[in-house]
């Protein structure tokens, strides 16, 4: 079927299409109300089917006499590792671990935190989880024990499973101390720490709560799949929020399971038994859907890659893993990209290696320029395609649809709307935008299966961030137009989230923490472009009048704030003093103004601002500092 026809299909009848979409999974009991809506008058989907999502992902294939395929390669260039898990290995690795969850009293309905490494017992401890209905929240390793405190106090894990250390170039990151760290800070405290030694002569400091996660798994009973309703939080993902606070996104079981069977399908064009790799951590949105459940759900094999796509050893990496495991399909984010063109301008590794496998390359977690890629569609001569999704959604909401039928490539756009989502540009009163009219991006109700059901704990948090702007639709907080045949460029966040590197950072919450140091008197934090990251934050500060101090001591000592409280995931690097900051006559600073300074985005000067003198000396601060479009490379 056509791309336009099933599109169509998708939005006329959902009810109908989703449940044809259904049928492609196992079900313990299958579900007869497709379409319902909760207390909360918010769309569920298949709420009386039950499965186990673990089930799907391990023993359907064994049952169907696939024990013996691959399921996850492992390659970590950092500690020179490589090896092959197939399903049986990856069942008998996976129940123990949940046998070992049981018997520490973690039940259905329980929640826990990963906090590790991209390394295979990983994606175990997500999957045994799963298998007894667990509810887990992976948190990426890279950030800071006081992010990692917030989020404990807010899910509330029984335990948290951890790893001795991760590494990174020439770096050891130790992981249980930190742990240990966040648990000290939390007002709530786990009642257990599953801790995996990686046995790199890393020492691990021993607490009472600290159990082997070898050990626990040896003499542990292998668990069977515990069936949970369709409507049952498989995961808890956090994102940042503009309070500051992070979001915890809660994804159900049954509509996720169904998304990802069609999206790895129809979006990436992988079939059972086809390599992918989606070269993200586990701890986004990326690593949970596209290199645990949808490769696995669809019988695929999963890369799991612990490294760089530079210096691991070198720009050839992702070339050499795609050559070596005959990649198909393989997403990554646009900067990743950039790096290796700053490292390899000419893409000179890229002919050293055997790419006849390699069929479509993926992108998204930030805007892809037209540079990028334009050089990588040049370099590989396969199809390039960027698609747009959040961590809310769970999977596409833009994309060109290669299973299913590959549409042109525009370069700047994120292509068309994905199957199931009703896409609209809107104005500031809610009417939809003309073509080629920027506006506010919008998916009308019902969302299909997969996107987010709740806010953990803060239903009125979920309810005002997302649809209280535009009732009867979900606000994505982002800006973009549509083209005359339909195709949507995204433009940007229209809130103070950031884009480094694909992370999506909260400037509130790192102005928040400039703020505290005591010759601060106020900030203003904004991301500005980069031509690697995407997006890095530079913090401007007015420092109070008795405050007599050397500006680059001060600015380190605030740069290892952020990282001491977010961690070095922010790329916190630069702080400029000013004597004031630009505001309108209400006060509020006009930070979208020094934004677009930055940028060198055209702009007229507001007419609400207070002293329109300052925007020169903001031009003539950033021209000194070298910030933004003043930067020489």
């Amino acid at each position: 079927m056509s791309y336009t026809k099933l599109y169509k299909n998708s939005i006329d009848n959902p009810e109908k299409f989703w449940q044809e979409q259904a049928k492609n999974i196992s079900w313990y009991k299958e579900p007869t109300v497709i379409l319902s809506k909760d207390k909360n008058d918010y769309p569920q989907w298949f709420e009386d089917g039950e499965l186990n999502i673990c089930y799907l992902c391990i023993d359907k294939h064994i049952e169907d006499g696939f024990g013996e395929q691959i399921a996850i390669i492992y390659d970590s260039p950092v500690t020179n590792t490589k090896q092959k898990i197939n399903f049986n290995q990856l069942q008998q690795e996976v129940s123990k671990l949940a046998g070992g969850l049981q018997s520490l009293g973690l039940q259905k309905g329980d929640t826990t935190i990963i906090y590790m490494p991209m390394i295979p017992q990983a994606i175990y401890a997500i999957l045994a989880c799963a298998r007894i209905g667990v509810t887990h929240s992976v948190v990426f390793g890279g950030f800071a024990p006081k992010e990692l405190s917030i989020r404990i106090d807010d899910c509330q894990p029984k335990a948290i499973i951890t790893a001795s250390n991760g590494i990174e170039i020439n770096k050891i990151i130790p992981y249980k101390p930190y742990v240990d760290k966040a648990i000290q800070i939390s007002s709530h405290q786990p009642q257990h720490v599953i801790t995996f030694d990686r046995k790199q002569n890393v020492e691990i400091p021993k607490k009472d709560y600290d159990i082997d996660f070898e050990e626990l798994c040896k003499k542990s009973k292998p668990a069977a799949p515990v069936a949970v309703k369709s409507t049952h939080p498989n995961y808890i993902l956090y994102t940042s929020g503009t309070t500051g606070k992070p979001k915890g996104v809660i994804r159900d079981t049954g509509g996720h399971a169904v998304a990802m069977k069609f999206s790895i399908q129809n979006i990436y064009a992988v079939n059972p038994e086809d390599v992918f790799w989606a070269a993200s951590d586990l701890g986004w949105a990326v690593g949970h859907s596209y290199t645990v459940y949808a490769p696995l759900i669809n019988r695929s094999t999963t890369v799991l890659f612990e490294g760089k796509p530079i210096k691991t050893p070198d720009a050839s990496t992702f070339w050499r893993i795609i050559s070596e495991y005959k990649v198909k399909t393989m997403f990554t984010a646009p900067t990743a990209i950039r790096a290796i063109i700053k490292e390899d301008p000419q893409g000179k590794f890229i002919f050293k290696y055997d790419l006849s496998h390699y069929k479509f390359q993926f992108l998204a977690g930030e805007r892809c320029d037209v540079t990028t890629l334009n050089w990588l569609e040049q370099k590989l001569n396969i199809p390039v395609i960027d698609h747009w999704w959040q961590t809310e959604s769970g999977w596409p909401m833009l994309a060109n649809m290669a299973g299913l039928e590959l549409q042109e490539i525009k370069p700047g756009s994120a292509g068309l709307p994905v199957c199931g989502y009703d896409i609209q540009i809107l104005n500031e009163e809610g009417e939809i935008a003309a073509d080629d009219t920027e506006g506010l991006v919008a998916i009308k109700l019902p969302l299909p299966p997969g996107c987010l059901t709740d806010i953990w704990r803060n239903n009125a948090r979920f309810k005002a961030g997302y649809f209280k702007k535009f009732p009867g639709y979900y606000f994505s907080g982002d800006g973009g137009y549509k083209d005359e045949d339909g195709y949507v460029f995204i433009t940007g966040r229209v809130d103070d989230i950031i884009n480094v590197a694909g992370h999506r950072l909260s400037t509130a919450e790192m102005e928040e923490i400039v703020a505290s140091h005591p010759t601060v008197a106020e900030c203003a934090v904004i991301g500005i472009h980069c031509d690697i990251k995407g997006q890095i934050p530079i913090g401007l500060i007015v420092l109070k009048s008795d405050v007599d101090t050397n500006h680059n001591l001060l600015e380190k000592e605030i740069i290892q704030r952020v990282r001491t409280d977010i961690g070095a995931v922010a790329s916190f690097k630069k702080v400029l003093v000013v004597e004031r900051l630009p505001k309108t006559r209400s006060g509020k600073i006009l930070r979208k103004l020094l934004r677009n300074i930055a940028d060198e985005i055209n702009f007229n000067t507001p007419s609400t601002i207070d002293d329109p003198k300052i925007i020169s000396e903001i031009q003539e601060l950033y021209q000194q500092q070298q910030i933004g479009r003043f930067t020489k490379n």
